[in-house]
Order: structure tokens, then C-alpha cells, then sequence
């Protein structure tokens, strides 16, 4: 990984785990793939390798990115998903040509159209947003407690009741702001 950028915070959701790549959104945003070399680090890190990205393609990958954001915010909220993102979505997919492989271990490996397709990896990820955001996998769409994330996340937790979209940074830095304000309200309590 390269020196100097945030770390990527990943999870079990290609969809969700891309939008991830800008969080903090309502607070001071932390842009986690701010050069073409940071994409094809991101989509490496999940099994989409790529040779090469050029800028207009990182605008591409920000565009589907906000796309799938708008579309799981409302998801989540069950608002009407907004025509302009569906479009995104739906074109991204559309235009890519990965190819799912079965390893002999028994997992998911993506075959890119060709070696250097960031769009054949947007495609997998703009194809995954839609199995999410249609309901199609058991669990559910929530939105980060967080008022500085509001993060859409995938809640797969048995209650469906997760707060956070990542508990070692968001749910941790609630807890630890409410823990400090219990503190200042009675100190007392400490001893």
C-alpha cells in the first residue's frame, strides 16, 4: 500500500466497502482514493486487480461511488431511489465484462475483461450494489448512527439492529463521546 493515505476500511460488502472510500461525509470527508494509483490499490485489495487508471476513469469510480451512496441512503430509508444514480449504476454494470471463477478452493475469483478494465471492475461493483440495494441477499440496508458518517452499510447482524457502520471507528468514538460526557455530568463516578 502506499505511504501516506488513510487506510481503507473494508468490509464484507463490495458495494458498501466502495462507498466507504469517502467517509466521514457530513464531518471533515476523508477521501480514501484521492489519486488513479489509490483505485487500482482499493480495487486490488478486494480481488479486482487492475494494471492501470487514468483520471477520467477515478471520476468514473467517484461517480458510481456517490451513485451507489445516493441509491442505499435512500434504500435504507426507503425513499424513492434517485433516477440519476439508478442510471449510473445501471450503466456501470452494463458496460462491464468481468467474468465470475470458481477456485479450486472453493471461492468467487472476478476474471477482468482485460488486465487493465477499470470499468470491467466497476462493473462488478455497480452489479453488486444492485443485488444489495434489490433485496436480494439476507439482511438489510441501515444508515451509521453517526451524525458525522451516515454511512449506508449492510446489516447481516442477527437482530438487524447494528448502529454503526464500523464499530473500531465510529461505534468506539460514539461510546467514547458519550462515556466522556457521562464523565463531565457526575466525575464522581470515576472513582
Amino acid at each position: 500500500m502506499r505511504a501516506g493515505f488513510p487506510a481503507f476500511r473494508l468490509g464484507n460488502v463490495l458495494a458498501t466497502s466502495f462507498t466507504g472510500t469517502l467517509s466521514e461525509r457530513h464531518g471533515n470527508a476523508v477521501e480514501r482514493i484521492p489519486t488513479p494509483h489509490r483505485l487500482i490499490d482499493w480495487l486490488a485489495v478486494n480481488g479486482l486487480a487492475v494494471d492501470s487508471c487514468t483520471p477520467a476513469q477515478l471520476d468514473l469510480a467517484r461517480e458510481l461511488r456517490e451513485s451507489i451512496h445516493a441509491a442505499a441512503t435512500a434504500a435504507a430509508v426507503q425513499d424513492a431511489l434517485p433516477a440519476s444514480a439508478v442510471q449510473v449504476i445501471n450503466d456501470c454494470s452494463a458496460r462491464g465484462r468481468a467474468a465470475a471463477l470458481l477456485t479450486p478452493e472453493g471461492k468467487r475469483r472476478w476474471r477482468l475483461g482485460s488486465a487493465s478494465s477499470v470499468e470491467d471492475a466497476l462493473g462488478v461493483i455497480a452489479a453488486d450494489a444492485i443485488s444489495v440495494i434489490a433485496g436480494e441477499r439476507d439482511g438489510k440496508l441501515a444508515l451509521c448512527a453517526s451524525p458525522t458518517c451516515r454511512a449506508a452499510f449492510f446489516d447481516t447482524s442477527r437482530s438487524r439492529t447494528r448502529k454503526w457502520c464500523e464499530m473500531n471507528t465510529c461505534g468506539n468514538r460514539q461510546k467514547k463521546a458519550r462515556f466522556t460526557v457521562n464523565q463531565r455530568k457526575n466525575p464522581r463516578s470515576a472513582e
